[in-house]
């Protein structure tokens, strides 16, 4: 986000379209903000705009005004990269303004500056070779990742949140209707990031795919599921991955579950004590994990394999295995409820 010289982005409600362009030339952003008396943004003006009002019959020194959009997108401060990203992605937009609650500039996300900074040497493996068996009918003719919530695929919600903390090279393991998926994102170039697909001839479950991958990776690798919308901090995950000089982590989160009925506590057939409805906190996991590259040998060669047999695995062999905690929104849309759920229709 650009915080610095913010003032080259800005001009008052009265300039000319030519202020506007001598503003964007200053920038190189292509875009420039309005600002009223106040202070306050009250629109956006692209070079496009510019170019569509000169067509129009207006001047160079026409009211710059007249050719802005009053109906932009806008965030908050505390709004993250990955969550913006997604939104231009959505609506088709290059820059989003950053304002305070009087609508005050505070900064600016540009499109380019956001897939290009904070690259991370790591890559990330995303599981999207299953049925969806759960989720059909949905999944009849879909495979499970490229089922829409509002409007988008959940893998390209995934792949715009990998990207948005700074993972620009992602393998994705592709099995049922696998073509789907190649079709749609290519090569990843129009995201961002490099695509490397990983193609099952054999079901190989939420883990086997690890054995396609290359054997020189240097780095902790970032594993996780297709069918999952999270906004984990990605960043903050590898930072203590790395910091504890782990073997594997894996993300982990509150669950609450309320208990319909009234529990019996008893010892030796006597009550003891009457809980109503309690309702149960535990912690489970939220499917994703970061493997450091020896871990991955140790996963069968194209075999049908779970995620869960890798870490039973590491638990015997009693390697380091360490636990981040997130309290992000996490959806796994793996029944046709959870999917309702995740496009707020229940």
């Amino acid at each position: 986000m650009l915080t610095n010289d913010l003032a080259k982005f800005v001009i008052s409600d009265t300039a000319s379209i030519r202020d506007a362009m001598a503003a964007i030339e200053s920038n190189s952003r292509e875009v420039v903000l309005v600002q009223d008396g106040n202070g306050s943004i009250i629109g956006v003006i692209t070079d496009g705009d510019i170019r569509r009002g000169l067509l129009n019959g207006l001047t160079m020194l026409s009211v710059a005004s007249q050719v802005m959009s009053r109906n932009y997108i806008s965030v908050q401060l505390k709004t993250d990269r990955a969550a913006v990203l997604d939104l231009m992605k959505a609506i088709r937009i290059s820059h989003v303004p950053v304002l305070d609650n009087d609508r005050k500039l505070l900064g600016i996300h540009c499109l380019h500056e956001i897939i290009g900074q904070t690259s991370l040497p790591n890559v990330a493996v995303i599981m999207a070779g299953g049925k969806g068996t759960r989720l059909r009918p949905y999944t009849e003719a879909c495979p499970k990742p490229m089922v829409k919530v509002a409007g988008r695929p959940i893998l390209e919600r995934i792949i715009l949140n990998l990207v948005g903390n700074g993972i620009q090279q992602i393998y994705i393991s592709i099995n049922y209707l696998g073509h789907m998926i190649e079709e749609h994102f290519g090569d990843g170039s129009a995201y961002g990031c490099q695509i490397t697909y990983l193609r099952e001839t054999t079901e190989l479950s939420t883990g086997g795919a690890l054995s396609l991958l290359p054997d020189d990776l240097g780095h902790p690798v970032l594993v996780l599921n297709g069918d999952q919308i999270t906004r984990i901090n990605v960043l903050g995950m590898l930072n203590k991955h790395n910091e504890t000089g782990a073997d594997a982590t894996l993300s982990v989160g509150h669950y609450q579950h309320e208990v319909p009925y009234g529990v019996v506590h008893q010892v030796n057939g006597k009550l003891v004590r009457l809980e109503e409805k309690p309702s149960l906190d535990i912690l489970i996991n939220l499917g994703m994990y970061i493997l450091s590259p020896s871990v991955l040998q140790l996963v069968p060669k194209n075999q049908y394999y779970l995620m869960t047999d890798l870490f039973v695995k590491l638990l015997e062999m009693n390697k380091s295995i360490i636990t981040y905690f997130s309290d992000e929104d996490w959806i796994d849309v793996g029944r046709p409820d959870d999917l309702k759920r995740a496009n707020g229709l229940t």
